[in-house]
Formats: C-alpha cells, sequence, structure tokens
C-alpha cells in the first residue's frame, strides 16, 4: 500500500497522541486518532482515556462535535484497528460509520482475538476505504506490552539497572545511591510510570526500604510486585505509604500471622513455589499476565535480577551506566558460572543515548 506525505503527516500526530495516554491506559493499548473532513482540515483529535472510558476514536469524534465539525466524509487516522467488540465501551468501528467516515487509515492490526481484522472487515461491509500498514513499527512500539501479553500470554518484563562503568551497581558495603546521575533517575521513574506494575524483590525490600512508586505528577501508579518466598515484608516498610496495589508472590504456608497482617495493610498474597521451595518466577510472569498487566518494570537486587534473566522471565533490560569505575562490588546480575561463551545470554542493543551524564542503553533478548 502507497501511502502519501499527508498520510504520514497525520499518523504521526496520531501516534503523538497515542504517547500522550501512555501512563493512563494499562491494560488496554495506547492509541490516538486525528479526524480530517475532505478539505483536508483537522477537525478532531483524541487519544485513549482510562480503561472502562472512551477509546481514541470516540474522543475524537466528540472532539469533532464539540468544535461543531461534521464527520461526514472524514478521513480517521488511527494507530490501531478500531475495535469491533462490546468490552466495558462500545465498539468503535460501529461509531466510526455511523460518523459517515470513509476511509480509515490504521497503522497495525489489533492481536487482541475478539478484534483482530474484524474491526477492518466491519468497516469494509460499510463501504469504507480502510488501509492498514502506514507507521506500523511505531505503533507497536508504544503497545509493545500489550502486543506481547497477547501474543504470548506473558508481560513485556523491563529490567532497570543503574551501573558503573565496569558493571557495578554497589560497593561491597551496599552503597548504591547515587551510582547515577538526577537525569538518569528521572528517566527511570518515566519508565517506570508507563509500567503496569513494578517489581521488586525482598532483599531490596530489606536493605533499601525503597518506596518504589512515581514521585513525580502521575494519574497512576503503577502496582506493586514483591518477590518475597518467606513472606519478610515488613509492615512498617516505606513501600506502603503509597496507595496501589500490592501483590506478594511467596512458597510457604508456615507464616500464617505475618500472612494475616500482610493481607490486612492490603497486600495480595500468591503462594507459587517451586521444587526449591523459592517463587516459581515463570509461573509468576504468567499470572501477571493474567491480571492483565502488559509491562512490568524490574528494580531488584542482582540475586533476583540473575534468578529471573536464567528463569528467561526478561525480555528488556534498561541500563543506565555512569562513567566512573567502583571495583569490587554487586555486579548487575548473579548469573553463576559458565563453562561455554554459548551459553551467555544473547541480547540485541537497541538504543544507546546520552542521559546526562550517562549513557542509557537499551537491549532485548536475541530469542524474542
Amino acid at each position: 500500500m502507497h501511502f502519501s506525505d499527508t498520510d504520514t503527516h497525520w499518523m504521526k500526530q496520531a501516534l503523538v497522541l497515542a504517547h500522550q495516554s501512555l501512563y493512563i491506559t494499562t491494560p488496554n493499548p495506547r492509541v490516538g486518532c486525528v479526524l480530517v473532513n475532505p478539505q483536508g482540515q483537522l477537525i478532531g483529535q483524541g487519544h485513549t482515556q482510562k480503561a472502562g472510558s472512551d477509546h481514541a476514536e470516540i474522543v475524537a469524534l466528540k472532539n469533532a462535535h464539540s468544535l461543531g465539525h461534521n464527520s461526514q466524509g472524514a478521513t480517521a487516522y488511527v494507530t490501531l484497528e478500531p475495535c469491533s467488540h462490546h468490552g466495558k465501551t462500545g465498539p468503535c468501528c460501529d461509531a466510526l460509520i455511523q460518523a459517515g467516515v470513509l476511509r480509515v487509515v490504521a497503522s497495525i492490526q489489533d492481536p487482541f482475538p475478539q478484534v483482530s481484522g474484524q474491526g477492518f472487515v466491519r468497516l469494509r461491509q460499510a463501504g469504507i476505504q480502510v488501509d492498514v500498514g502506514l507507521c506500523q513499527t511505531e505503533a507497536q512500539q508504544i503497545n509493545q506490552g500489550f502486543f506481547y501479553r497477547i501474543q504470548h500470554q506473558l508481560p513485556w518484563m523491563r529490567m532497570k539497572i543503574a551501573c558503573s562503568l565496569d558493571g557495578q551497581t554497589a560497593l561491597q558495603n551496599g552503597q548504591s545511591q547515587w551510582i547515577t546521575s538526577q537525569a538518569s533517575r528521572t528517566d527511570g521513574h518515566a519508565w517506570r510510570a508507563r509500567a503496569c506494575a513494578i517489581l521488586t524483590g525482598i532483599g531490596t525490600v530489606l536493605q533499601d526500604d525503597p518506596q518504589l512508586n512515581v514521585r513525580d505528577q502521575t494519574p497512576r501508579q503503577p502496582a506493586l510486585v514483591i518477590v518475597d518466598s518467606q513472606l519478610q515484608t515488613p509492615l512498617s516498610a516505606k513501600l506502603w505509604q503509597t496507595q496501589r496495589p500490592v501483590l506478594i508472590y511467596h512458597s510457604t504456608n508456615d507464616n500464617t500471622k505475618q500472612a494475616q497482617a500482610l493481607t490486612q495493610k492490603g497486600a495480595q498474597l500468591i503462594c507459587l513455589p517451586d521444587s526449591q521451595n523459592k517463587v516459581d518466577l515463570f509461573a509468576m510472569t504468567q499470572d501477571l499476565a493474567a491480571r492483565p498487566f502488559n509491562e512490568i518494570h524490574i528494580e531488584a537486587g542482582f540475586k533476583l535480577n540473575g534468578s529471573l534473566l536464567k528463569a528467561q522471565c526478561v525480555q528488556e533490560l534498561l541500563i543506565y551506566m555512569a562513567p566512573v569505575l567502583m571495583g569490587s562490588g554487586a555486579g548487575m546480575a548473579q548469573l553463576g558460572v559458565l563453562e561455554q561463551l554459548t551459553q551467555a545470554q544473547a541480547f540485541h542493543f537497541t538504543e544507546s543515548i546520552q542521559m546526562g551524564s550517562d549513557l542509557r542503553i537499551r537491549a532485548q533478548r536475541d530469542t524474542i
């Protein structure tokens, strides 16, 4: 399909709108929509609101109506296939048909089984021209977790690591604040904010007593997930100061008094033991996807990092590397001793940019 420069211009605008919904739509995808009349003028625009509220197409149609514009004959540029099913809201493709839209340009087909091409079928049956594939890569990237969860029944697990040039995340005495710059820490909060949940381990909770929340202005605090085999999470920890769902994955049925106290604190306890009476990490990721969580932001110590990597639970690394050498300390991940280089876990770089005085590196697992 050949798209014009005008098509590309309006779809880029729709992508800008999709980014505006980055922190609010979970577990729904982030979508933007632009309506353009036959004269080539913008008449309405919008992005998906929080779950249960209007999708991007509905917001754009309401925006056009509020401005006194007629949507008859318009072209809708939308970053994801308009939905065709009744969920908490009605089908967006029906709303576009009723509004008299004559053409729909979409970036990508929705992988959700209840839609997955049916929206396009419904639009074409109504006589609407449907063109698909404009800015497909960008539209998929903004919804990486959503696509991955639907296609693999697993969340997109992104592991954030702050380290020195020699790969240390803390000194031997445990000191780690602060290795990286304020710019890196601010950027890290933006990645926290877009995630459905932040995941950490009991080691980090006991050693650092972190809040693990989003401290800049945010419309939604991500859920907190704690891997805590023996239910050692303190009732006085700072993490309780933030209102959000707290899920604790454990592997014991012994500590009933502590379990009751944690439940009274508002935590949801999930027992998933493996053969070593630790938490079955892969089963945990399957459970997180079923809740449903799209993106998980991991901020843990080198032991849990290593366990998650060895269990093949991590799809992406988000590394902030400071231009300092720290010598012997705590590394990025405790992976054990390998006998062959072929046993190394392979990633490929997707991004490397300056972040304040640091370097931000993103890498994805090769097997994805």
